[in-house]
């Protein structure tokens, strides 16, 4: 057979670089829990799917006569495949060599499927675990380089397809970079941890001996709002990452993905009409709420330890993906603290990159106060959120269910929006109220001496919180159209389900990439 000689060092080099690290290697790897590259990919792709590129990059051994003795392969594995029949670009490290780290890596190869993401216009997905840097690279290259990979478009990705960063093992420098510099993150609790650097370069640099999960587990990542999501299993981290990009675009110039829907967009589910306890003090569930409205009950949540105060995710409304807020009077009492604001800030940018409609829940009871709140500089954050705001070109449409006071409970919906036209389409439940500060609040300042004067000041605070609160009626912001309407709760499904269908006609006619991209 022509050629047979080269064909059989072709079938020899792929054998040797599906190998990856070899048997031992293999199995350290599954002996700390977790799975190789090729699982995963296996795992997270539709079967069969996977089309590998740069499977002969490596490093090979000659003999004296120029023969191969043996290929070590590249530690990161890249190529295409398809999620739920959708294109997307994998990119893996190879824990099974050299931990992952650069001393075995060839840089050319992963950034190929960043830029190959990027010109393709193909959702981006990186399965991290990595060690990082190795000074042992030095000894290789006999020479430095000054940090930076000039043909990465790590920002440009950003603003044109949706990008996704897992966790997958301890990620340090480079390999928290990667995951973190996305539209989505998900670590694995007990394997992942994310930190800028190690344990052992933070005892050398500060003197700290601390362990891994101290420094970056998964506890300290989600409330610090390093990822996204934390996953139990590597299986279910796979299943958060499907169920992401199930309601986004391949990439900004497509809308995103409607599909057929069989519960009723006219469904009027009578228990939200007692969903908003009549005591103003008393907390509720708001995610049973958005339960209620969306098709199913189906939310996909994203950054829930972080900024607790402010929820975030994404549902369907009759077969529409729409991006969904809602305050948590839970956590905080549903204030707007510095957290929150960066919250918001970033999901109203992943909304409006990929076009989807945005739905805000309000029940904002004004900015955090106190010492606290305004040592993190929580008021130049929030307007950062109110510049997110103004800057959204996709349709809006607010539903006030309690509270909406101050700043905060005036960064509802765009006012000004990024034409100057923005509609601030906005409705609310009868249970609201709003206004520049809350009635307590407002009583208690304005009427301290009056009340604290009174024979009996409980009394007195209460009949002047009474006289003013019928003054703060939504119904009386409503007869002077100061709201498009006060509905009853139950109604709340179908008159989204009405406003769905022209919110995509508008999103429709701004596909492609944003003027702003994303912060």
């Amino acid at each position: 057979m022509a050629w047979e000689q080269a064909y059989e060092e072709l079938a020899l080099r792929r054998e040797q670089a599906r190998g990856m690290g070899g048997p031992e290697g293999v199995d350290k790897q599954h002996a700390r829990g977790k799975l190789t590259v090729r699982e995963r990919i296996d795992a997270l792709l539709d079967p069969g799917t996977f089309r590998e590129f740069g499977t002969l990059a490596g490093k090979a051994k000659y003999t004296a006569d120029g023969d191969l003795v043996r290929l070590q392969p590249s530690n990161s594995v890249i190529g295409n495949g398809r999620i739920d029949g959708g294109k997307v670009m994998v990119a893996g490290d190879d824990y099974t060599i050299a931990a992952g780290s650069s001393e075995s890596a060839v840089a050319d190869k992963w950034v190929y499927a960043e830029r190959m993401a990027h010109q393709l216009h193909m959702p981006l997905v990186r399965l991290v675990d990595t060690a990082g840097g190795s000074v042992r690279l030095l000894e290789q290259q006999q020479a430095t380089k000054i940090p930076g990979y000039s043909t990465w478009p790590v920002i440009p990705l950003l603003s044109t397809v949706p990008v996704v960063g897992v966790a997958l093992g301890a990620c340090a420098g480079l390999g928290a970079v990667k995951v973190s510099a996305s539209h989505f993150s998900v670590m694995v609790d007990g394997i992942s941890q994310i930190f800028a650097a190690g344990p052992p370069v933070v005892r050398q640099g500060l003197g700290m001996t601390l362990h891994k999960d101290e420094l970056g587990g998964a506890r300290i990542a989600a409330r610090g709002g390093t990822v996204s999501n934390v996953a139990k299993t590597e299986q279910e981290a796979f299943q958060q990452i499907r169920r992401f990009l199930s309601f986004l675009p391949r990439n900004v110039w497509r809308a995103p993905p409607v599909i057929a829907c069989d519960d009723d967009p006219a469904r009027a589910d009578v228990q939200l009409n007692e969903a908003i306890p009549e005591n103003r003090r008393k907390p509720y569930a708001v995610r049973e709420i958005l339960k209620r409205v969306f098709d199913h009950g189906d939310l996909f949540e994203m950054a829930r330890a972080y900024g607790g105060s402010t929820l975030t995710c994404f549902a369907r409304l009759n077969g529409y993906p729409v991006g969904v807020m809602a305050n948590d009077p839970m956590v905080s009492g549903g204030a707007m603290t510095h957290q929150s604001a960066a919250k918001m800030e970033r999901f109203v940018d992943l909304c409006d990159t990929f076009h989807l409609p945005i739905v805000n829940f309000v029940d904002q009871p004004g900015l955090m106060i106190g010492p606290d709140a305004e040592a993190a500089g929580t008021v130049p954050l929030v307007y950062r959120a109110a510049g997110a705001i103004e800057q959204a070109a996709v349709p809006w449409v607010s539903i006030v269910i309690r509270r909406a006071f101050g700043v905060g409970g005036g960064l509802h919906g765009p006012k000004y929006g990024e034409t100057g036209q923005s509609l601030n389409h906005r409705f609310a439940w009868p249970s609201a109220q709003w206004g520049s500060i809350p009635i307590e609040g407002g009583v208690a300042a304005a009427y301290r001496r009056e009340i604290e004067a009174a024979p009996d000041p409980d009394a007195r605070r209460e009949e002047l919180e009474a006289y003013y609160r019928k003054l703060a009626s939504p119904f009386r912001t409503a007869e002077k159209f100061g709201i498009v309407d006060i509905i009853q709760p139950s109604e709340t499904r179908a008159l989204l389900c009405d406003w769905v269908e022209d919110a995509y006609e508008v999103a429709s006619t701004q596909l492609g990439p944003r003027a702003r991209p994303m912060r």
